[in-house]
């Protein structure tokens, strides 16, 4: 996988720390990954990847993807180092989760996670768009991650087709209701996004399912190691072209029903 730039959101931990390493690792490497996060005292492990890393510019951004004027500084940092060539990927990873369920669901619980899952991502989009128009604009063959994509990490939680008393995390995993629903959503928002913003925008959109990870929010009963789990979605990116645009797949690059 060639790409110029990268942008990882909720880079300071799990999933978006192990891209951010694999993508440094790349035998081609990023120019500049530009990995986000909320927390000053969070980011000891990003930073050992930013000071051992000899071809990628690591460069560390604080955003909090609730709020909009973190955002639109996070651009800002990204466009005075892109320049005219504009943002190559962004992987909108950072997500959060609260255990609550039905009828114990609060107003407050719900609207946590639309912040975080739903709008978020999409504020995001919104405000990369320009860059990755430019990163589109230096390309014309068609749509790649190479020349310009958005990566939402979705989850099969948020999948309605998918959901069964008998599915893979059973009920007790019904308990997460405000991270599903908001899944969900993240879904359907980024299936309009892709719609609205046709292949002719030069720009490819997929949503993806890592699996469930053994990380802080996937807890140690996941099946997957992080690193097999973002190997495979690296793996997976540079094989995506216009058939994959505004779909939900999974870390293999197979579709999942909505």
């Amino acid at each position: 996988m060639e790409v110029e730039s990268v942008m990882v959101t909720g880079a300071n931990r799990g999933i978006g720390l192990e891209l951010v390493k694999q993508l440094v690792q790349l035998p081609k490497p990023p120019k500049y990954v530009f990995a986000t996060f909320r927390d000053d005292s969070t980011i000891q492990d990003l930073k050992n990847i930013k000071d051992s890393s000899k071809e990628s510019q690591v460069i560390l951004v604080k955003m909090d993807i609730t709020k909009i004027e973190d955002i639109q500084n996070a651009r800002k940092i990204i466009e005075d180092s892109v320049g005219e060539k504009g943002l190559n990927l962004l992987i909108n990873n950072a997500g959060a989760v609260k255990w609550q369920g039905f009828p114990d669901i609060t107003e407050d619980n719900m609207l946590f996670h639309f912040s975080t899952n739903t709008i978020g991502p999409l504020m995001i989009v919104k405000e990369m768009l320009p860059l990755l128009q430019k990163s589109a604009a230096n390309k014309t063959d068609g749509l790649s991650v190479s020349r310009s994509a958005i990566l939402n990490i979705s989850s099969t939680a948020g999948s309605m087709a998918t959901l069964s008393p008998a599915s893979p995390l059973g009920t007790e995993y019904l308990k997460i209701m405000g991270y599903r629903v908001s899944k969900a959503a993240l879904n359907m928002t980024m299936k309009v996004v892709a719609l609205t913003m046709t292949q002719e925008s030069g720009i490819l959109l997929v949503n993806m399912c890592p699996g469930w990870v053994k990380t802080d929010m996937g807890t140690d009963r996941a099946m997957l190691e992080v690193w097999d789990s973002v190997s495979d979605i690296i793996k997976t990116l540079p094989t995506l072209n216009e058939s994959h645009h505004g779909t939900f797949l999974d870390r293999h690059g197979k579709t999942i029903p909505y």
